[in-house]
């Protein structure tokens, strides 16, 4: 039987209330190519947009990330003009690494109270204090979310682990080869405090440990490891300079002891030209007496005690 087209003005994603009153017959609705994410909701099969696919900061982002935000994309023809997203699905928003554990299908939507918690199948509902947390409209998404230091303060009911809080932190605050940090260590610090949070002793003590110039969750990971063992804190992404040349930059480094330390993931393996590149990089690295110690995602997950032995060792040696 063939298909009827649906009216243009209902968008790729639309209500079964909307596409009744354009005057689409309820059997139209029930036909194999629209999906039902949501009750009530039907989306068309259509190209993901770009703020979708890559974060602000034109990083991509993960499948789990580019699966979470997409039924926040379909959510919204049924998003009331009082809710917004929050949580972890503002996080994935603006780009902040999580652990695949928590990012699932459902989406967080909030309302201010005595606002009416959203409840249907496939959403998390929180009630939000207008004390603790700030909203605004993204201008690249157009999606209604919490601000990217509220987001962060809201992490603390989430991730358990302290270096994943810090890691998100790290994000948020960043400026390294960024047009701007997505907000400051006040802004996360005023978040913190504003009120009574699930989390805030957590938040207290993770953001001792935020930095600006870490690249990602790994280097950040990786740091930890390192001060949580007793050992110096290392610079993240320092320039090598040696006699007015630069050599490289470096994922983490004691500069006074030439002891670099790198951290080498998938891309690094599977891109030829990139793997060609970090040889080239190591080799003027070592010819110019520095310590290169690369690091593999088993093993800083993994076995962290054994990235802290190698660094330990190589302080050693020059001591």
């Amino acid at each position: 039987m063939r298909r009827t087209g649906l009216p243009s003005s209902l968008g790729d994603r639309f209500t079964t209330a909307d596409a009744a009153a354009e005057g689409v017959p309820p059997s139209r609705l029930r036909a194999s190519d629209l999906r039902r994410p949501f009750h009530g909701v039907r989306a068309r099969a259509a190209d993901l947009p770009e703020f979708l696919l890559t974060d602000s900061r034109g990083m991509p982002r993960g499948r789990a990330e580019v699966d979470h935000l997409r039924r926040a994309l379909d959510y919204l023809p049924r998003m009331a003009a009082h809710e917004f997203f929050c949580s972890v699905t503002a996080a994935i928003a603006h780009g902040l690494p999580l652990p695949a554990a928590v990012i699932d299908r459902a989406i967080d939507v909030a309302v201010f109270a005595p606002r009416r918690l959203p409840r249907t199948s496939g959403v998390r509902g929180h009630e939000a204090s207008t004390k603790t947390v700030r909203s605004f409209i993204d201008p690249v998404s157009g999606l209604r979310m919490t601000t990217p230091a509220t987001t962060w303060a809201m992490l603390g009911a989430v991730l358990t682990h302290p270096h994943d809080l810090i890691a998100a932190g790290d994000a948020v605050v960043r400026q390294w080869r960024v047009p701007a940090p997505l907000a400051t260590r006040a802004q996360l610090q005023a978040a913190v405090d504003s009120g009574r949070r699930v989390g805030v002793v957590k938040l207290r003590e993770a953001l001792v440990h935020v930095r600006t110039r870490s690249a990602s969750r790994p280097e950040t990971r990786c740091r930890l490891a390192l001060t949580d063992a007793g050992l110096p804190e290392p610079e993240s992404n320092f320039d090598v300079i040696e006699l007015g040349i630069a050599l490289a930059c470096v994922d983490l480094a004691y500069p006074a002891l030439k002891i670099a330390i790198e951290y080498e993931g998938e891309h690094h393996l599977l891109d030829p030209e990139q793997w060609a590149h970090d040889i080239d990089r190591y080799d003027r690295l070592r010819e110019a007496g520095w310590i290169v110690i690369r690091v593999t995602k088993a093993e800083l997950f993994g076995a962290p005690s054994l990235v802290v032995r190698r660094v330990r060792r190589a302080i050693a040696s020059r001591s």
